[in-house]
This record gives structure tokens, sequence and C-alpha cells, in this order.
């Protein structure tokens, strides 16, 4: 089978020819239909993450072996089955939840593999959808997504995923109630608005620096999009959209120290931050403003299979709108990547088989 790995960091994908596996004990074997690019695949491309100060974290320091072939939002049709899966019909069409952790640790047991301290994420750790096929370790990871298409499918298992939990971190009594503000109007931002506006909530505030992005926002249902090129005055007009009331939460989608330095500065005391971002670098708060201001900072990591289940229930029963997905073959993968790394990308990429 042929898939599309980083094999060094910062150097175009390449194409690679591997065995296909074949499923043992409760594994399944599925032919990828949809596969997402996230911008986590960007991170893995470069090699780690920025700390701020001049500090990086190197994911090989993390354990994450080179080639590494990406993708962690994959759809597909099952093609085999170990002997010991279960309630898995082959030629049926599921989403993988790929944030898979030891199994054994006190986070998987209590339901939350994402916070696993050994993870086994698919295209993170083991491989991922950038593939033609994909070996699922457990039949559990595996959501029966029916007739829905797997390219509007895959970006749920983090896109929307990592949305849903985020959200949830804010709490219904605050974004049923009060309007919030989103930072970051690409492929989750997205997401966030119409998951939102699916959990009965009062809508967003969308702040990016990209005009297309901020017209998608738009046309998604926020209610407002502001200019985050210049931080104060995105502060000034944040709060002006929320009828010149600072806000109860915010929610960082990008995860720059000018994204949540405006965040800090929007937000009411006793206010929440959730921030879900990678982009990098160094937080700007002056500490004795958070006790001050009783600032709650929470940060969010993709969500658990338990998560992943209800946000599907919801796409199900036709309450979540798709977002815009953008379709290529799997072979431009690596231009796909590279547009995204130059921020050309509205809405979210898929390749597709």
């Amino acid at each position: 089978m042929k898939c599309y790995c980083v094999v060094d960091f910062h150097q175009p994908l390449q194409r690679l020819e591997q065995d296909t596996p074949k499923p043992e004990g409760a594994q399944v074997l599925l032919q990828v239909r949809a596969a997402g690019v996230c911008h986590s695949d960007v991170h893995l491309w470069e090699g780690g993450y920025d700390l701020g100060q001049g500090k990086r974290l190197s994911i090989q320091e993390r354990g994450v072996v080179l080639p590494l072939t990406l993708g962690h939002e994959t759809a597909g049709t099952v093609s085999a089955v170990g002997p010991d899966a279960s309630h898995i019909h082959i030629g049926r069409n599921y989403l993988v939840y790929p944030w898979i952790g030891c199994g054994a640790c006190p986070a998987c047991q209590g339901g939350q593999e994402n916070h696993c301290s050994a993870p086994r994420y698919l295209g993170v750790y083991r491989p991922g959808g950038y593939a033609d096929y994909l070996l699922v370790p457990d039949a559990r990871y595996l959501i029966d997504i029916g007739t829905l298409d797997p390219a509007t499918a895959a970006p749920y298992a983090c896109s929307g995923l990592t949305t849903y939990s985020a959200l949830r971190k804010i709490g219904e009594d605050i974004y049923r109630n009060h309007p919030i503000v989103i930072f970051g109007a690409g492929g989750l931002g997205l997401m966030a608005v119409e998951i939102l506006r699916a959990l009965g909530g009062q809508g967003a505030i969308v702040v990016d620096i990209d005009p297309a992005k901020r017209e998608a926002a738009l046309a998604a249902g926020a209610l407002a999009a502001i200019d985050g090129a210049a931080p104060d005055a995105a502060a000034r007009q944040i709060i002006a959209a929320a009828g010149g009331k600072p806000l109860q939460a915010a929610l960082d989608l990008v995860g720059a120290p000018a994204t949540t330095g405006t965040a800090f500065d929007t937000l009411i005391k006793g206010g929440k931050l959730v921030i879900v971002g990678l982009f990098g670098g160094g937080a700007t708060w002056p500490l004795a403003l958070i006790p001050m201001r009783a600032i709650s900072i929470i940060g969010s990591y993709v969500g658990s299979l338990q998560e992943l289940l209800e946000l599907m229930v919801l796409v199900s029963d036709g309450r979540i709108k798709p977002i815009p997905v953008h379709r290529h073959p799997l072979d431009q993968a690596d231009q796909v990547l590279a547009a995204l790394v130059a921020g050309r990308v509205v809405g979210r990429a898929v390749l597709t088989a």
C-alpha cells in the first residue's frame, strides 16, 4: 500500500510503499476513504512546538519516530477484521477515534485516553490515515457513520471533537446565556461556531487576521468577525460587539501570545479562557492579574472517546451542519499540507481515495 510520510522535518512528504497490515486480535483494517489535513500535522512536519523564550518541544523527544505516516482524522470502509473484533461489519463506513492511550494508566482507566502519559495516537505515534489503509488497534475505536460522506465525517475526529470538548469546558451555563469570543476562523473556528449553535449557544464573536476567514465565519453564523491584527483595537471591538461588556469566556484556537493576550483583556472578572491552539510562544499576562481578576485558564487537548460519541449523535441527528470541506486526492498530500502551512486553506482540507 502507499502512504505519505514525514521522513525529514521541513521536507516534502515522501510517498512510501509498505506492506498492507493484517489485523490480529481485535484489530480492524480500514480502507481509507478520507483523511483530514490538520494544523497538528504541520507541527509534526516541523518537528516540534514553540515554547517561547527560545525554547522548543521536540516531538522526537516525546517518542515520535520517523518515517511517520500522518493523518489523525480518518474515515473509511472496513476491509478486514481480527478474530476478536466484534460489532464491526466489513464493507461499512466508520470514523476512527485516534487519541488512543496505553489502556492501563489512571487517565485511560478513567475514560480520558487523550490524557494518557504514554500515548499511542494514530498519525502521531502510530501510522495514520495518509495511506491506502489504516490499522485500528481495537474495534471499539470505530464509530459507524452510516450514509454520512466520509470526507464530511473525517474532520469530526479532531476539529469537531476538539471544539466540542473545549465548549464543554466553558460550560453551558455560560455559552447558553452569554456570547463568547473565539480566536481563529480556520477549520476549528468554523466548527466551533456551528457546534456552539447546535448546543444552544448565544453565539460567538470570531477574531482572525485573514479577511477570507472572517467572511467564512460570518457565513457560518458568527455574531461578528473582528480583525485581530491590532490586538488593542481588537479587544475594544470585541467588547463593543458584546454590547459594551467584557465577556464571560474566550476560546483560543490559535494559541499565540497575541491571541491569548487579547483574550485575557476581553474577559470579565471571574471569566474563563480555554486554550486549544498550539501556535506557540510565551504568555504575556501579568501574573498578579490572574488571581486579582479570578481568571480561569484551562488547557484543552482534543477530547475523549465518549465526547466523540456524543458529538456524532448530534451529527447523525442533523443538528450539526457540515463545515466547508475541500477534497484533494491522496497523492496531493504534500501540496495540501504546504497550502495549510501558508494559510491558504479556508474551512477543512481532506484527502480522499
